[in-house]
């Protein structure tokens, strides 16, 4: 069915950066057919007044784990590495399919809730089909992969997998799923950081990628000790041993980058390579604060993710776009991190980690239908800004979200869901949280 979205205040995030009072937005076909005033609805179209609301390019996460919404509060006060060892990998290998399909309808119900259209997502090493499922029913745009770990201290067996056992799960998942429903599900490989994954499997994955056209997405450099151990296991920093093995390029995303050498940001920028901050994330686990607005000056495109709901405890992808815009500035100044350039890495930048810059990213004539709809009549976002774009990034909220359109289809409308039961959601996501914690119990 045709939709016409009329009287917002259009964020286009187009070339111009053009932002459009009292404007309507015409979608057909699950795309977006016209932008202007005073469009005309023709036949049994179907109409939404956003007066009094910013409509923007769906919002992207750069980096999630679906499979870890599940573990919400389970692993607090851990750094990195403890928090892998002593709670994420052990929970994450007492998954079956029910839980894992419970943990990833949780994912997508929270995020669409909270304004988000499209992620770049990596599984567990298991039953990563259920995820897949979830976004298929809940009609989420899904860039994902089974993790790939064929290496490593203190993994768990039920996570540990051979190289070939790794690369033939993953081309079977990728044969399954990617480029399904109309393309909005496609597959990425998803090794999991050097300290998981042999060179052998590295080298295979990045050669695939080339041949299959098919995105990486991996962790880099996210804490310390993390680096030091890489640094003692391959005699080089992350990105360094990354390019050696093929796996830097543009059709990569690296999420976290927060302890980069100079010469590791320049490999990033000469490779074109895509970089995820995940703010929340790296100050729940004190991992560290990474220079984005150095990696952004230097043109290295830097989108935001949450991560995880095991790291961060929420999904809000708001809540990142907050800690983005004010994280650093008492180090670089207050002008650094502008509330365009962190819209930017929300939508535009998103979308070139999900390597679907062409089809998401900004509300254009041709692009497809991924639309968040923000209500500003808010108190915490009352008076009329000066800058609807200060009122996004600086005060607004997930439930100031009122409805979500992906490929055409609203998902979310006058901010209740659409496609998925939120109260069966959470019961579900409950019950499954007590059987995986009695399997836990059991090993």
């Amino acid at each position: 069915m045709d939709l016409l979205l009329t009287g917002g205040t259009v964020v286009t995030m187009n070339r111009e950066r053009a932002v459009l009072a009292h404007a309507d937005v015409l979608v057909q076909d699950g795309r977006i057919a016209k932008i202007g005033k005073n469009l005309k609805p023709k036949g049994a179209r179907r109409v939404l007044d956003v007066t009094g609301k910013a409509v923007l390019p769906g919002l992207i996460h750069g980096h999630l784990h679906a499979c870890q919404t599940l573990f919400r509060g389970r692993a607090d006060g851990l750094e990195l590495l403890d928090w892998l060892k002593q709670c994420i990998w052990p929970s994450e290998a007492a998954h079956d399919a029910d839980s894992m399909r419970a943990s990833a309808d949780l994912t997508f119900a929270e995020l669409i809730r909270s304004g988000a259209t499209a992620a770049l997502d990596m599984g567990s090493v298991h039953h990563y089909d259920a995820v897949f499922e979830s976004a298929r029913d809940s009609g989420f745009r899904l860039v994902g992969g089974k993790a790939m770990m064929d290496a490593g201290d203190e993994v768990p067996a039920g996570l540990r997998e051979s190289t070939a056992e790794s690369l033939a799960h993953s081309l079977a998942l990728l044969e399954r799923w990617h480029g399904t429903e109309g393309d909005r599900l496609r597959y990425a490989f998803a090794p999991r950081f050097v300290l998981s994954c042999s060179p052998e499997l590295l080298r295979e994955v990045a050669r695939l990628s080339r041949e299959l056209k098919v995105r990486i997405h991996t962790h880099a450099s996210e804490n310390s000790k993390e680096v030091e151990a890489v640094r003692q296991v391959t005699g080089q920093e992350n990105v360094a041993y990354f390019q050696s093995l093929g796996i830097t390029g543009p059709q990569s995303t690296l999420a976290h980058c927060v302890w980069l050498s100079a010469e590791e940001q320049a490999v990033l920028r000469e490779t074109r390579t895509v970089v995820c901050h995940c703010p929340g994330s790296n100050l729940k686990l004190a991992s560290g604060i990474a220079r984005v607005p150095e990696l952004l000056e230097d043109g290295i495109p830097v989108s935001l993710g949450s991560d995880g709901a095991a790291c961060d405890n929420t999904l809000d992808i708001f809540h990142e776009m907050r800690l983005a815009s004010v994280l650093h500035n008492p180090r670089v100044g207050p002008r650094a991190m502008t509330a365009m350039r962190v819209m930017e890495m929300a939508t535009l930048h998103g979308a070139r980690a999900l390597g679907l810059e062409d089809e998401v990213g900004s509300l254009e004539p041709g692009k497809r239908a991924d639309i968040t709809v923000v209500d500003l009549s808010g108190l915490h976002t009352a008076p009329e800004p000066e800058s609807v774009l200060s009122s996004i990034v600086y005060a607004s909220r997930a439930s100031d979200v009122s409805h979500v359109v992906i490929d055409g289809k609203l998902v979310l409308k006058d901010g209740v869901l659409t496609t998925l039961d939120a109260p069966a959601v959470i019961a579900n996501a409950r019950a499954q949280s007590a059987l995986l914690t009695a399997r836990l119990r059991k090993r």
